[in-house]
């Protein structure tokens, strides 16, 4: 019997008993269905992560007046005894509440003496309503002040328009950048013209000075929607605010960059009251840092997703072997007639191993397209391109391969080892 003809009687066989195929394939493909689906969402998540955090530059880091705190799942601190938790404790307790002030920024400006570009933020309202005589838009852009170096520091280009000047950020004026979500909304067709027209911002008027470049958005942070002005004008009409100020540091060289953070603590410090003995009551983020956090808990994650998805074909193989032996004692004549007609124990293994691991890959197919499929609606949902996991698609394929050889060897053994006489009188 040839190749040939052991593949198609193997299909033939799988296509006659449909719907206990179905249901085998269905077990089959659950397990790889959630490892693709979750590794698609994963991947997508991921490419959201590289671009959210990329507003800054490899060169840059900030300063903070506390840490961000992001993780995902459970996994809490490290063990520690209970001297250095109540040392903890106190210390934290001592620092809580320390914002950044606006003399303590610009006394690190000031004093900062490193090569560096140094520029100074401070978050305004969030999910405001922008718009002018004729339009508005929803309520879900966020107000952000800054300087001069602002948009530098952190990735933007202005589009149209030009920068703040030094005189500009001190006054405080009622001047801004729009965002380009928000200047399509509100100058549909023609971004261009919301420059030197008055909007208004939560009910205030400002002049556009810029629009800002389209810019990379996600889930996490939407670069578009967004207004920028100074953060003395956000000082001078949000005074009642008790937002902390951050500061961005950008340095020419990334080999510089440990340089700088140290002299940035030396210079700080002092700013901050701090005796020698105490322990920082800031935090200094390089760029990357969140992204880096965020990748490390979404691969515990792929992790975890990789150990339930071998669990579930490992029931897979189970039920795949259990259904090919149901096959075999509901096929014992057939094998009989085979085996009168010549065939060999090699071609009865072949036909079942064949069969096995048809279904298992039909499994895989399906398991892989719905999987890749659901797990790119993270994608959309995040503002990513279309994803798809290779190396876990082939994979897969290989797995799933595996796992149908592996159901089928036993069964296979046990329907080439029949006797043809016996057979063929099975009733």
């Amino acid at each position: 019997m040839t190749l040939k003809d052991t593949l198609a009687l193997s299909w033939r066989n799988i296509a006659s008993n449909k719907l206990r195929t179905a249901i085998t394939v269905a077990i089959m493909a659950l397990g790889i269905f959630a490892l693709i689906l979750i590794i698609t969402a994963i991947k997508a998540a991921s490419n959201s992560l590289t671009s959210s955090f990329s507003t800054m530059g490899a060169n840059s880091f900030s300063i903070r007046y506390r840490d961000r705190n992001v993780r995902i799942g459970g996994g809490g601190p490290p063990r520690s005894s209970s001297k250095t938790i109540k040392r903890n404790l106190k210390e934290r307790k001592s620092n809580m509440g320390k914002i950044i002030t606006y003399d303590e920024a610009r006394a690190f400006r000031d004093r900062y003496i490193f090569p560096s570009k140094v520029g100074l933020a401070l978050r305004g309202p969030a999910n405001v309503v922008v718009n002018n005589t004729l339009k508005k838009t929803n309520p879900d852009n966020n107000v952000i002040g800054g300087d001069e170096n602002y948009l530098e520091l952190n990735g933007y280009q202005i589009a149209f328009g030009r920068n703040f000047t030094p005189a500009e950020v001190e006054s405080g004026r009622s001047i801004c950048f729009l965002g380009s979500g928000v200047a399509k909304k509100l100058f549909p067709g023609n971004p261009q013209k919301a420059v030197d027209n008055v909007v208004r911002v939560d009910h205030i008027p400002y002049r556009v000075i810029g629009v800002l470049e389209e810019k990379s958005s996600s889930a996490f942070f939407n670069t578009s929607k967004i207004v920028i002005t100074t953060y003395n004008n956000i000082r001078r009409l949000y005074s009642n605010q008790t937002s902390s100020f951050s500061i961005g540091v950008m340095v020419s060289d990334i080999k510089l960059m440990d340089a700088a953070i140290g002299e940035a603590k030396g210079t700080f410090r002092p700013i901050r009251k701090l005796d020698i003995k105490e322990e920082d009551n800031y935090y200094i983020d390089k760029s990357d840092s969140i992204a880096e956090t965020l990748l490390t808990n979404l691969g515990f994650l792929e992790k975890g997703t990789i150990g339930i998805a071998f669990i579930t074909l490992i029931g897979a193989a189970i039920g795949l072997m259990n259904i090919m032996l149901v096959a075999v004692n509901e096929r014992t004549k057939e094998i009989g007639l085979v085996k009168a007609l010549g065939g060999t124990r090699r071609d009865i293994r072949a036909q079942f191993l064949w069969e096995s691991i048809i279904i298992s890959l039909l499994g895989a197919l399906f398991g892989i397209i719905s999987g890749i499929l659901l797990g790119n609606v993270v994608g959309l949902l995040l503002h990513t391109g279309f994803v798809i996991p290779w190396g876990w698609v082939i994979a897969g394929i290989f797995v799933c391969t595996f796992v149908g050889l592996a159901a089928g060897l036993y069964p296979a053994h046990k329907a080439s080892k029949l006797d043809p006489i016996e057979a063929l009188r099975y009733e």
